[in-house]
């Protein structure tokens, strides 16, 4: 199936948000809200864990944006725009990154059982994964897949 991409997002579109982390003595509570640190709506949410050094993703979205959270362990998130490629550390509960559509993504599992949890603004939807990076780098460039 064949649908017309985004506009598609460059790198400097992916971004690290920093969560409200509400610490006490007897534990954190750290918020992530609508409209204020999420900048979408949720339609989905998932979580991923992994075996240490797993990959994850490796592939990008047409639509969907997503807000990665890691709230146990580490992982690495690889981001490619098809042009420049940025690896984010994903240590802490509190440190989230989204990562709008058209931008390729795997996450590394750094550390074994990480758990990462991802906001999406869309339901699940196959058309909109893109597997192939070759279909995904003629998308970036324009041509039709």
């Amino acid at each position: 199936m064949t649908r017309a991409a985004a506009s598609p997002s460059r790198l400097e579109d992916v971004r690290v948000v920093e969560l409200p982390c509400h610490a006490r003595s007897d534990g954190a509570v750290v918020v992530a809200e609508a409209a204020a640190e999420v900048p979408f709506a949720m339609a989905r949410l998932f979580t991923l864990r992994a075996p240490q050094g797993a990959e994850r993703g490796n592939h990008a979205h047409r639509l969907c944006s997503q807000f990665m959270i890691c709230v146990h362990g580490v992982v690495d998130v690889a981001v490619d725009d098809g042009t420049t490629r940025r690896t984010f550390v994903l240590d802490r509960g509190d440190r989230a990154l989204l990562v709008p559509p058209m931008i390729w993504t795997t996450v590394i599992f750094k550390e074994a059982q990480s758990v990462v949890a991802v906001l999406c603004d869309r339901p699940y939807e196959a058309a909109d994964y893109l597997s192939d990076y070759g279909v995904f780098s003629r998308l970036r460039r324009g041509d039709s897949a």
